[in-house]
């Protein structure tokens, strides 16, 4: 599995507001500084993050992002997801080797691992990533 840079990014951008959200909102342009996130790209992704129910912005002289629910309730998957989409195979061994058993069992051990790596996300809070 590799993980884009968009959502290194994203993963990035999501801690940095967990971390300072309460302080209010927080810049787009701040999180682009302190990363070195070309701050179009990153704007782009927020907005993605925001789509999926991750963050919430606002517009205005106070504006900018915000946790769109509590970080305990916030999980590494949608983070990822909300950017690249979701995680499974799309292997299609069998159907390229008409089903030669190998290939069957190929597939399913790739299937097995997306769908381990899709829980250990899950189950991956944003606030466990901030905690000492």
């Amino acid at each position: 599995m590799k993980i884009s840079r968009s959502t290194g990014y994203a993963l990035v951008a999501v801690g940095y507001v967990a971390q300072y959200y309460r302080e209010g909102a927080v810049l787009a342009s701040r999180v682009s500084k302190q990363y070195n996130i070309p701050l179009e790209y990153l704007l782009k992704i927020l907005q993605q993050l925001v789509r999926a129910n991750v963050l919430r912005s606002k517009r205005g002289p106070r504006g900018g992002f915000f946790l769109a629910k509590p970080a305990e309730n916030i999980s590494l998957l949608e983070i990822i997801e909300a950017v690249d989409g979701p995680i499974f195979s799309q292997l299609q061994l069998a159907e390229q080797t008409n089903n030669e058993p190998f290939s069957l069992k190929m597939e399913k051990a790739c299937r097995q691992a997306s769908e381990r790596v899709r829980e250990i996300f899950a189950a991956s809070k944003l606030s466990e990533m901030l905690s000492d």
